[in-house]
C-alpha cells in the first residue's frame, strides 16, 4: 500500500517537466511549419519584385530596340509603319527576337494604341483586339504591371510549390526624346513579356524545403533526445522512490526487530538461569535415580530439552545482540577444511561429493575465526538438508578487487521463490523444528565483517550461496 501511494507523487514533479518538454517540442514544430510558410510567401514577393525589375530593365532595352533598329528605319524608309507587310514584319521579329536572345522570354506580344495585337511570337494572336485587358488599360497610362501565373495541382498550389511559374509584364513602349523630339512623350503601344521562371521557382523552393527538411530532422533528433532524457530520469526517479520505499521498510523492519531484540535479550537472560538450575538438578536426579531406577529415562530427557531449550536462547541471543569479531589473520579454506573434517560423518553417511575449486596464493583475511567457523558450518549444513544422497557440492574459493568470494554450490532442488524472498526474514523457516534465525545469525556475522552474502538459484536446479569477505590490513 506504501508503494502505490508514494510513487506517483514521487514522480509527479517530473511529469509536469514532461508535458513541458512534449508542449514545447510542439509549439516548435507549428513555430517551424509557420515561419516556413511565411518564407515560402516571403520568397514568393521577393521573385515577384526582381522579376519585374528585370522584367522592366528588358522591356526598357528592348524599347530602345524597336525605336533605334525598326521604327526609324521604317519610317525613314517607308514613311509610316505597317507590321501588315511582310518585310516590316520580318524586320520587326528580328529586332525582337535579337535583343531577348538568351532572356528566357517564352512569349512577347504587341498592342497598338487602339488595343489590337500587331506583333506576337504566336502568329494565331495577331490582329485580336481588346486582347490587353486592365492590364493594357494600366500600361496605357505609363504604369508597369507584373503578375505571376502559376500551374499545378490543388496541393501544390496550396503548399506553393507549383509545376509551372510564369511572370507576365505589361509595360507601355514610348518614342525617346533623344532620337525623335516630334515623337517624345507619347505611348505608342504596349509590350506583353511571359517569362518562365518555374527553374528559379523550383530551386529557391527546394532551398527552402532544405531548409525546413533539416529543421525537422533537427527537431527530431532533439525529440528523441529529450525523449531518451526524459524515460532515462523517469527511470531515476522510480528507481530512487524504490529504493527510499526499500530503505524505509528495512527502517521500519530494523526497528521492529531492535524492540524485539531487546525484549528477546532480556527474556532470555531471564530464563536462562532458572533453566540452568532445572539442567544441574536434573543432572543430580539422574545420579540418584540410578541407584533406585536404572532404567529410567526421565532425567535424560530433562538434560536434552534443557539443552536444546539453552541452544535456542544462545540463537535468540546471538541474532538480538550480534558480537563483535575479534579480528586476527585467517585462512578461509582452512576454516572449510574444518568444517568438512567436523561434517565427515555425515557426508560419508550421505555419499556426498564434495568439489573444492580454490585459487593458488589467496591472501589471510583479518577475521573472528571461530565467527567465520560458525558461518560455514551453517552454510554447509543447510546445504546438506536440501541435498539428496550421492548428491553434489562445490565450494569455490577466489580472490578478486582486494575481495576473497566463496560460493557454495548444491545440487538440491533449490529454493522456491516465495521462500527465496523471505529467506531473511528473522522467524521465517521451513522447517518443523529450528527459530528461524540461522540464516540471520549467519547473515549478521558476515556483515560485521564488512562483508556480504546472497543466496540465489542455479539452473536447471541448485543453490548457491556467495559470500564475499574485503581484504584489508589490520590497523
Amino acid at each position: 500500500m506504501l508503494q502505490k501511494q508514494e510513487k506517483p507523487y514521487s514522480i509527479k514533479p517530473f511529469r509536469l517537466v514532461k508535458f513541458f518538454t512534449f508542449s514545447s517540442l510542439i509549439i516548435m514544430f507549428t513555430a517551424t511549419i509557420v515561419i516556413s510558410a511565411l518564407n515560402a510567401h516571403w520568397v514568393r514577393n521577393i521573385l515577384l519584385e526582381k522579376s519585374q525589375e528585370y522584367a522592366s530593365l528588358l522591356v526598357e532595352n528592348l524599347n530602345h530596340q524597336i525605336i533605334s533598329r525598326f521604327m526609324l528605319p521604317i519610317l525613314v524608309q517607308y514613311g509610316e509603319i505597317s507590321l501588315r507587310k511582310k518585310e516590316q514584319f520580318l524586320l520587326m521579329d528580328k529586332v525582337v527576337r535579337s535583343t531577348l536572345h538568351s532572356f528566357n522570354v517564352e512569349m512577347v506580344t504587341i498592342y497598338d494604341e487602339r488595343n489590337i495585337i500587331s506583333y506576337s511570337f504566336d502568329n494565331t494572336k495577331i490582329g485580336q483586339e481588346n486582347a490587353g485587358g486592365v492590364h493594357y488599360e494600366k500600361a496605357m497610362k505609363k504604369e508597369a504591371t507584373s503578375r505571376l501565373l502559376q500551374h499545378g495541382s490543388f496541393l501544390e498550389l496550396l503548399f506553393w510549390f507549383p509545376q509551372e511559374t510564369k511572370i507576365i509584364t505589361f509595360a507601355p513602349l514610348r518614342a525617346e526624346k533623344q532620337i525623335s523630339p516630334a515623337l517624345a512623350g507619347p505611348v505608342l503601344g504596349v509590350v506583353e513579356i511571359v517569362r518562365d521562371v518555374s527553374d528559379d521557382y523550383k530551386k529557391i523552393f527546394e532551398l527552402q524545403g532544405l531548409i525546413v527538411g533539416s529543421c525537422f530532422i533537427v527537431m527530431g533528433l532533439l525529440f528523441l533526445v529529450l525523449l531518451f532524457v526524459v524515460r532515462h530520469g523517469e527511470k531515476i526517479i522510480e528507481r530512487r522512490a524504490d529504493e527510499r520505499l526499500k530503505l524505509e521498510e528495512k527502517l521500519h523492519q530494523a526497528e521492529h526487530l531492535s524492540a524485539i531484540g531487546e525484549m528477546t535479550a532480556g527474556v532470555s537472560h531471564e530464563i536462562r538461569n532458572p533453566l540452568g538450575i532445572i539442567k544441574s538438578s536434573a543432572q543430580l536426579l539422574k545420579k540418584k535415580m540410578a541407584r533406585l531406577d536404572a532404567d529410567s529415562h526421565i532425567p535424560d530427557i530433562i538434560v536434552e530439552e534443557s539443552i536444546r531449550l539453552d541452544n535456542i536462547i544462545t540463537d535468540f541471543l546471538d541474532f538480538a545482540k550480534p558480537k563483535r569479531p575479534d579480528l586476527h589473520p585467517c585462512r578461509i579454506e582452512a576454516l572449510i577444511e574444518k568444517n568438512i573434517a567436523y561434517l565427515l560423518p555425515q557426508i560419508e553417511d550421505n555419499s556426498f561429493h564434495i568439489i573444492k575449486e580454490i585459487s593458488n596464493h589467496l591472501p589471510e583475511i583479518p577475521a573472528d575465526s571461530a565467527m567465520m567457523y560458525q558461518a560455514f558450518l551453517n552454510i554447509l549444513i543447510n546445504a546438506f538438508q536440501s541435498m539428496k544422497p550421492n548428491g553434489w557440492l562445490t565450494i569455490r574459493i577466489t580472490y578478486d578487487s582486494g575481495s576473497v568470494r566463496i560460493n557454495f554450490i548444491d545440487d538440491g532442488d533449490g529454493i522456491p521463490e516465495a521462500v527465496l524472498k523471505k529467506i531473511w526474514t528473522p522467524f521465517f523457516t521451513t522447517k518443523d523444528t529450528g527459530t528461524g534465525l540461522g540464516l540471520g545469525i549467519v547473515k549478521n556475522m558476515i556483515e560485521a565483517h564488512n562483508g556480504t552474502i546472497t543466496i540465489t538459484n542455479m539452473e536447471p536446479r541448485g543453490a548457491n550461496v556467495e559470500i564475499t569477505l574485503p581484504v584489508r590490513r589490520l590497523g
